[in-house]
């Protein structure tokens, strides 16, 4: 079955755009119709991404940003092409983590994971907001947490404490911006393999996890792609708060 949603005449920003999931999600936007901003560190990463899909005749624009900072945030916005109208649906992408026992974990590594995966988040959809409520318009904030906001795993401390953050965040946002007709969803994705996870699951305590996962499998990109388009599109008119787990019963499966 092919999924269908007509996001013609919507600009949608996607962060850590140079990425697996990033390029996935801004590929699934763009072709549902809408204006693709995508946004990074990585400038030429994201120039291959937006020449592929622009070959398609879709509308896409490449602007650098570090997420960590409120300054590159407020210019990432500022360079999107007029044509493009207001962002009104903004994916949540950005990622970092890294992988030590809470015992080894730096303060240089807390804050970066922290800073990318929730702060920068929130000054993002603070930043958006804004100017939706000043255009009079309605949008839809899509965070892209993880099941290691919901469960526990070892060694990735700071990352699974961000991603129970941008749970709460979600709906603390969506409490406070219902008033303004702006949605604040989140995707909760289980094990998809992915540029930052690509070497753990060739190893045998990779391998184990894995065997733990109800549908002993990884989850592929395209799993991806009926639950962004339900929250980028009209078909959640009703949907804010929500979080959507896509980890193939990871979140509900015995200890």
């Amino acid at each position: 079955m092919t999924l269908q949603a007509d996001l013609q005449g919507h600009c949608a920003l996607v962060t850590g755009a140079s990425g697996t999931f990033g390029t996935h999600f801004a590929t699934v936007l763009a072709g549902a119709g809408a204006s693709v901003v995508l946004a990074a560190r990585r400038v030429e990463t994201m120039q291959v991404l937006a020449e592929r899909l622009t070959a398609t005749g879709a509308a896409v624009a490449v602007v650098p940003l570090d997420i960590t900072a409120t300054h590159s945030i407020e210019a990432a916005l500022d360079a999107v092409p007029p044509s493009f109208g207001v962002v009104d649906i903004l994916v949540n992408n950005a990622g970092a983590n890294h992988s030590a026992a809470a015992l080894e974990q730096t303060a240089a590594q807390w804050d970066e994971v922290l800073d990318t995966n929730l702060k920068g988040a929130f000054f993002l959809s603070q930043a958006v907001a804004l100017r939706l409520i000043a255009a009079g318009r309605s949008g839809s904030i899509i965070n892209i947490a993880s099941v290691l906001g919901l469960r526990q795993s070892l060694a990735v401390t700071p990352y699974a404490i961000s991603k129970a953050g941008l749970i709460q965040l979600t709906r603390q946002l969506a409490l406070e911006w219902a008033r303004h007709e702006i949605r604040v969803n989140a995707i909760a994705p289980g094990y998809f393999l992915s540029d930052m996870n690509r070497y753990y699951f060739d190893t045998p305590p990779g391998q184990a996890l894995l065997k733990r996962v109800p549908q002993r499998r990884l989850g592929q990109p395209t799993d991806l792609t009926g639950p962004l388009l339900l929250l980028a599109s009209s078909a959640s008119a009703f949907m804010t708060g929500a979080v959507l787990s896509v980890d193939g019963g990871h979140a509900v499966s015995t200890l």
